[in-house]
């Protein structure tokens, strides 16, 4: 009798070993707090109708539904205009039984996200992504921090590295993921470097890495001549491409291939940070009831 089995590459980290791990200290966390305090419901916004984004949307449902919160779709017409929106955002902010909020990206054109991101009461804000969400994380409050940017970090501390001194590198400085994710890594210890588009040599600072994590939105970016013997490669990227076939694939802003020859560690894409991040919205939600409950909103 024949026995097949799947050889599984150790050097590419599982995130979702890693989602599985979050969510169930999550669902321990909603236990021990509906004990006492209702818990309010989740509400998924998407203006206009986007297949791609209802992809994460049943992410995001199927991750509530594990740690035992109430998860809402809303589909709001892209007709709406930017002060509807805001309006409807904030009276969410009023409802009681609203314990969170995510606000679905992309959204119109004629939409502006940041300013709707703002409209969302930091305590509601589970992306993390309101301007006062971001600001805290420079004072080390991480509670509800930017969603991929923490499992950026979260997926350095599951390769067992110490954080505290470790040379990172982070190739992209967005608003929502790189800045963030520098500012998080400092408040571990790390000592980071930031690279981006006008950065004279990205590989000069990489290789010399213990950590780096690629965020610019470009196929395969990052090659393994630009990564150190041993380093730990978190890719963030997702890339659309075309592939020798015809066909569509999906790929991240590192070679994976070729880095995984180099590297201890490379987070796969699809499979890596993807999952930690709809992680990180239910452990945000759980921070935001503590928030609402320290608060005085829950009574």
């Amino acid at each position: 009798m024949s026995v097949t089995s799947v050889v599984r590459d150790n050097r590419l980290l599982d995130g979702r070993a890693v989602r599985d791990r979050i969510l169930a200290g999550v669902a321990e966390r909603v236990r021990h707090a509906s004990a006492t305090h209702s818990i309010g419901r989740l509400v998924s916004i998407s203006i206009g109708e986007h297949k791609e984004v209802a992809v994460y949307v049943r992410g995001q449902a199927s991750a509530a539904r594990k740690v035992g919160l109430r998860f809402e779709e809303q589909t709001w017409p892209a007709t709406l205009t930017q002060e509807e929106c805001k309006a409807r955002l904030v009276a969410m902010n009023d409802d009681p039984d609203i314990l969170g909020v995510i606000l679905q990206r992309p959204v119109p054109s004629h939409i502006h996200g940041r300013s709707l991101a703002s409209a969302i009461h930091p305590f509601k804000d589970l992306e993390g992504m309101n301007p006062a969400s971001i600001g805290n994380i420079v004072y080390n409050e991480l509670a509800l921090a930017p969603c991929t940017a923490a499992a950026s970090v979260e997926l350095i501390k599951a390769t067992g590295l110490n954080l505290h001194g470790l040379e990172v590198v982070m190739v992209g400085h967005s608003e929502i993921v790189g800045k963030p994710a520098a500012f998080m890594l400092m408040a571990e210890g790390a000592t980071v470097t930031v690279c981006h588009h006008m950065t004279r040599s990205v590989a000069a600072h990489s290789r010399r890495a213990d950590a780096v994590l690629v965020a610019v939105g470009k196929p395969k970016f990052l090659h393994a001549d630009m990564v150190k013997p041993g380093a730990a490669v978190i890719d963030i990227g997702i890339n659309q491409i075309t592939g020798p076939n015809g066909e569509t694939m999906i790929v991240g802003d590192v070679d994976t291939d070729g880095v995984k020859e180099v590297a201890s560690w490379v987070t796969p894409v699809p499979g890596g940070v993807g999952p930690v991040t709809v992680a990180m919205f239910m452990r945000n939600a759980i921070a935001a009831h503590t928030k609402q409950l320290n608060a005085g909103w829950l009574g």
